[in-house]
């Protein structure tokens, strides 16, 4: 029973300052947040793609996962904005298994988290410098947000978390845009009010101290699907849904109205092999109905260079280790059809 403080960790400054970022990383921030900014507050009609490993489990799979979504970048940038996922931290139902890279920078090996904090910061600077890419990540831990706030350019708030007040009020003061996920049982109430809690200002304690924020105008909406009360798949990506998502944030008063629609957990039922015909179900709505195109900025897809999953030991390079993922070949098929659907 109880706690065991086993070792004091660094400070987010600290950490940073032993792992800085230079002006060249700086740079390429400030334009990346920009052009995604654009896109939430409706100035640049491009289409996100936020895509990625469920977990970044390995950071030299992960970085060549990154050098083959530039490439495709490339192709297709007059239309498609591309933010990787580059998830560290990952949430368990149980709390058993794998916590991502922050709790186990070798997912064979203890926990380390000060070995963590290390290696979750060396691999997002790793990501910018070779793919030129700033990533998105999940907040699972609202007092871990200043260990990368200088290098992340998107945060999610996942279903079990969307409730919780820290994980809102702490989005609050984020500059980067924060979408919120319906929780596990579908109801658009609640992520609406976690959206209204981010865009508005708070002062609360957050890391043992008083802090006050000013609100974050690019909160938003995720719908990644639901549970109902037998524990079975409802999906939430539908027309249907999202006419209701459009109606629904209209009773609100929330500015930037935005919706990434997340094509795997409950929308696919986790069948990861699903997610490409979710995706182009969801742009087919939006060249249909021009409010609809307007609220969705973009698709949340998980992604890696093998399809599928394996175990922890299972030793299949670019293959998660948590939920299953589409491989490589049918996630540039994906992108670049996305492009064309446009």
């Amino acid at each position: 029973m109880g706690f065991e403080f086993i070792k004091k960790l660094p400070t987010p400054d600290e950490i940073r300052n032993q792992y800085p970022i230079d002006a060249k990383i700086k740079a390429l921030k400030e334009k990346r947040d920009q052009e995604i900014r654009d896109v939430f507050t409706g100035k640049s009609d491009k289409f996100l793609a936020i895509i990625g490993p469920c977990s970044a489990d390995n950071e030299d799979a992960v970085c060549d996962y990154l050098l083959r979504l530039r490439k495709v970048q490339d192709k297709i940038a007059d239309k498609v904005l591309i933010i990787p996922r580059v998830y560290t931290n990952k949430p368990r139902t149980t709390g058993e298994g794998y916590k991502g890279m922050v709790h186990q920078p070798d997912p064979e090996k203890k926990p380390n988290m000060l070995a963590g904090l290390v290696a979750i910061r060396k691999m997002h600077i790793r990501a910018i410098e070779e793919s030129g890419f700033t990533c998105a990540d999940e907040m699972l831990y609202p007092e871990n947000w200043r260990y990368l706030s200088d290098l992340l350019s998107y945060v999610a708030v996942g279903a079990r978390s969307v409730e919780d007040q820290q994980h809102r009020l702490t989005a609050s003061g984020m500059d980067v845009p924060v979408g919120m996920k319906n929780p596990t049982s579908g109801d658009y109430n609640v992520m609406m009010n976690s959206c209204i809690a981010g865009q508005h200002h708070h002062t609360f304690l957050y890391s043992g101290w008083e802090a006050h924020t000013d609100g974050n105008p690019l909160t938003h909406c995720i719908l990644r699907g639901a549970l109902n009360k037998h524990g079975q798949s409802i999906s939430n990506y539908h027309y249907e849904d999202l006419r209701l998502l459009a109606d629904t944030y209209k009773k609100f008063n929330l500015v930037n109205h935005a919706c990434i629609v997340d094509a795997n957990h409950n929308n696919s039922g986790k069948k990861f092999i699903e997610q490409p015909r979710i995706v182009k179900e969801i742009i087919h709505s939006r060249n249909y109905d021009s409010e609809i195109k307007n609220l969705v900025k973009g698709v949340m897809v998980e992604s890696y260079i093998e399809d599928g999953n394996q175990p922890v030991d299972g030793g299949c390079y670019g293959k998660s280790i948590t939920d299953p993922c589409l491989g490589w070949d049918k996630t540039e098929r994906l992108l670049k059809e996305v492009a064309d659907l446009l």
